[in-house]
């Protein structure tokens, strides 16, 4: 939508609201703080590089590397196995992401993965999201855009139950300028008209179903359980956690003893003045935050919103919106 200037084609009393969309965001401090703690006790961590600059309660894992903590950046799922098949040493993969990754890390674990490599899941399960933000008692959100990406997996069918629920209509959108466009005009069309149902605006990759190849692999492996999203709330199902079967894979089990023996990291002040959390839950915007801008910038980021190319905040911050 910033890239392509849709914003100033919408009528005036269109508000459109960036959720809890991105994965870097909602990785909470506490999971990028074990993943630190064990980078800094000579284990080797291989992670996306979109979380490198994502900052913990007192450090990033880029701060972590550049103290001399063994932190290494990969580009697919595949590449953990390929090193950990290479080495006799201890692998820890942070792996992190919504459905879309957490798929190609289960087909990893359904692979015959190499012994020494262990999964740190910050997987995240976003329909459970959906649940939060819309019984937030504040929320005006009247209904519901769906990445596309993620109902290739999932489906268009699994937000049926979720619109009838809450009475509100869910459409979903693919990611062109005009795939944004089409989805918006048919969910305000549901909303003047008083309508909550599920159109799947994105037919040409979404069906009503998903994939379920993929789906079936994902809960071979992974089963939903409690966890925080960071700045949001504790989300019932919300996050992915690897099954008992696959627990000797389990990087929090197999450290749990030097993750319990690691030193407590202390919150910096500043981050405590972040709503980050408001902005994912469509409650605030971006330049409504005493930090945007000023303490908190993409070259110097303090809260996840800021650091990833597809936060809100960083977004309002490159493209000007928070100036209009």
């Amino acid at each position: 939508m910033a890239r392509y200037g849709l914003r100033a084609s919408f009528p005036e009393d269109l508000l459109v609201q960036m959720g809890p969309g991105c994965p870097v965001c909602v990785t909470d401090a506490p999971e990028i703080d074990a993943c630190i703690s064990l980078a800094a006790l000579g284990h080797r961590v291989l992670t996306y590089g979109d979380m490198l600059r994502v900052p913990g309660r007192a450090m990033s894992l880029d701060d972590a590397r550049a103290a001399g903590a063994r932190v290494e950046v990969i580009y697919a799922a595949t590449q953990a196995a390929e090193i950990a098949r290479a080495s006799k040493e201890p692998i820890v993969f942070f792996a992190t992401g919504f459905e879309t990754t957490a798929v190609a890390t289960a087909a990893l674990l359904l692979a015959d993965p190499p012994p020494n490599l262990t999964i740190l899941s910050a997987h995240k399960w976003v329909p459970a999201a959906m649940e939060i933000v819309a019984q937030t008692p504040d929320s005006k959100i009247e209904g519901f855009l769906a990445a596309g990406h993620a109902a290739t997996i999932t489906g268009y069918g699994l937000f049926e139950p979720f619109a009838e629920r809450y009475r509100v209509p869910v459409v979903v959108a693919g990611f062109e300028p005009l795939d944004i466009l089409s989805a918006l005009v048919l969910l305000v069309e549901q909303v003047a008209a008083g309508k909550h149902e599920v159109v799947n605006g994105f037919p040409r990759c979404v069906t009503r179903d998903g994939n379920r190849r993929a789906l079936d692999a994902l809960f071979r492996v992974f089963e939903t359980s409690d966890g925080e999203w960071r700045g949001i709330a504790r989300i019932p199902q919300g996050n992915l956690a690897l099954r008992p079967e696959f627990a000797r894979f389990d990087a929090y089990l197999r450290f749990a003893d030097e993750l319990a023996g690691a030193p407590p990291f202390d919150e910096r002040a500043s981050a405590s003045d972040c709503v980050c959390g408001k902005i994912m839950s469509g409650l605030a915007e971006p330049s409504g935050c005493p930090l945007f801008g000023k303490e908190c910038r993409p070259e110097a980021p303090i809260g996840a919103c800021m650091v990833s190319s597809e936060g809100a905040c960083r977004i309002w911050h490159e493209h000007g919106l928070g100036l209009r």
